[in-house]
């Protein structure tokens, strides 16, 4: 066995995205480069590891024991290089965080000044829906999430940070429309604009929806906030969004809020942790500084 770093690096990438595009673009390299890796990596076994059916990537069982030995080994390798830079009195370690889509908008001013502060600790962070950011919880894939509504479970710890505020949208030419989104007279209006299942936005917008008895709808469904942002932009159609995502669309008037009753939604973006997981020094360093610094932090950037 001749691996490298960087091929188990690589093979762990593509495992857990089970995508060599996805793999080739989290790790910032070209997608034949990262198969040329895989290829290399793949030679000193007799067993396969990966099964590449059409454009689909499949993990063989014995590439699951491969991954968990390799995960195992960067561990190690980064717990070497912490220990160095601990012996430097600095606050080191790695910080897990996944995210649903619109907290993009949201944890960059979170993480700001913590990493001034602390520059030797390594940030991961997957942006995902609210479906997968659970799944990563359960999995024990991550230190905390960002979400965006009420957890229902006594599973989970949180920390509350600012208000996460919904309203409907449209472009400037279907804002003028004053749309009534109610059957049947929805069938002469432009439909509403959907984020896909397991997103927490979408959760929102059908509880609102069923509140106010809209039914019938006609509907586009889309698999990101920014795709639906540019729906809606184009004249697409409606949809119902967090403001904090478009804030310049609406200064530029791209996009208008139109006024309904029932809005805005106001949800609370948190953190949230599992109960029953230890957290690390880095982890608890920084719940420590979101709990002293959120209201500093929101009346900064969100206000």
């Amino acid at each position: 066995m001749n691996y490298t770093l960087n091929q188990l690096q690589i093979f762990l990438k593509v495992v857990q995205t089970t995508s060599i595009t996805k793999a080739a673009e989290e790790l910032n390299l070209t997608q034949p480069a990262v198969s040329i890796q895989i290829k290399n990596f793949q030679a000193q076994f007799e067993i396969p590891l990966l099964e590449i059916i059409g454009k689909k990537v499949y993990i063989t069982d014995f590439g699951k024991e491969i991954a968990l030995s390799a995960k195992d080994i960067l561990d190690q390798v980064y717990a070497i290089n912490y220990k160095t830079m601990a012996y430097k009195d600095q606050l080191v370690g790695r910080l897990t965080i996944s995210v649903v889509s619109t907290g993009k908008y949201v944890l960059p001013f979170l993480l700001t000044d913590f990493l001034k502060k602390n520059p030797s600790i390594e940030i991961s962070i997957d942006v995902t829906n609210r479906e997968k950011v659970f799944e990563s919880q359960f999995e024990n894939e991550v230190d905390f999430s960002l979400i965006s509504d009420e957890v229902n479970s006594s599973n989970f710890d949180s920390l509350d940070l600012i208000n996460n505020d919904l309203y409907i949208i449209g472009n400037r030419e279907n804002a003028l429309l004053n749309p009534t989104f109610i059957y049947p007279n929805l069938k002469n209006e432009p439909p509403l604009i959907f984020r896909e299942y397991g997103s927490g936005t979408r959760k929102v917008m059908e509880a609102y929806l069923n509140k106010q008895g809209i039914v019938g709808l006609k509907k586009i469904v889309l698999k990101s906030n920014e795709a639906v942002k540019q729906a809606v932009i184009a004249g697409l159609g409606y949809s119902i969004m967090p403001i904090i995502g478009i804030k310049n669309e609406l200064k530029s008037g791209e996009l208008q809020i139109i006024e309904r009753v029932g809005l805005p939604i106001s949800t609370p973006w948190k953190l949230i942790w599992h109960k029953d997981k230890k957290l690390s020094p880095v982890a608890n360093a920084f719940l420590n500084y979101s709990s002293e610094n959120k209201d500093q932090i929101r009346q900064k950037y969100f206000e």
